[in-house]
């Protein structure tokens, strides 16, 4: 089976941990979820929205690599209000709080797609691991490759990239919200060497 390989680059990228958790410190996972995939593919396929069920259609691999994790101070304010004092002299507030969040330095992202119709219109367009501000740009040049040669090449494609199936390698990656909160799991599998000095 060919595979048709879309590469994206940019400078920095930020990558929502699954917890979801306030720690006082939270590290940003080295893998995509099966969420992040379907929002990046919901963002290159907006007509995926329509009927949404959750699942990915169009993305059927990818890889990221990176240089290194910057760990990043974010100011933080939580939507509800604290209220505070007695009945004739009260205060409502919203308290701030700091976190550290690791930010990918030179994250390299490959998706590859089935047809070649789908990797030239993701090839036309920007994408963002988890925030607007935090874009990567693809290749003009689409990489026609075989399924074996995207799975195995460490030298072109290597990287994370989290397996979207159960078996004993499996842990949680989160929970489908379009399927009543259905628990999603993965295993990482690691190409190469995905963190690299240069490239």
């Amino acid at each position: 089976m060919k595979l048709y390989v879309v590469k994206y680059s940019g400078p920095f990228g930020f990558i929502k941990p699954w917890t979801a958790v306030r720690d006082s410190e939270t590290y940003s996972q080295q893998f995509l979820t099966p969420s992040l995939i379907a929002g990046i593919e919901r963002k290159l396929f907006p007509e995926l929205l329509k009927n949404d069920d959750g699942e990915i259609k169009k993305i059927i691999g990818h890889r990221l690599r990176y240089k290194q994790i910057s760990q990043q101070q974010e100011q933080i304010q939580p939507k509800g209000w604290n209220e505070k004092g007695t009945n004739k002299n009260k205060i409502y507030e919203r308290p701030y709080a700091i976190l550290v969040r690791g930010v990918l330095i030179e994250p390299v992202l490959f998706l590859a797609f089935s047809n070649e119709t789908d990797a030239k219109q993701a090839s036309e367009q920007h994408i963002c691991l988890a925030r607007n501000e935090d874009i990567l740009y693809p290749d003009e040049e689409i990489t026609e490759v075989s399924e074996n040669e995207f799975k195995t090449n460490e030298e072109l494609f290597s990287g994370f990239e989290l397996i979207f199936d159960k078996n004993e390698k499996s842990f949680l990656v989160g929970y489908n919200r379009f399927k009543n909160n259905e628990p999603m799991y993965g295993y990482l599998k690691v190409v190469g060497s995905p963190v690299k000095s240069n490239y």
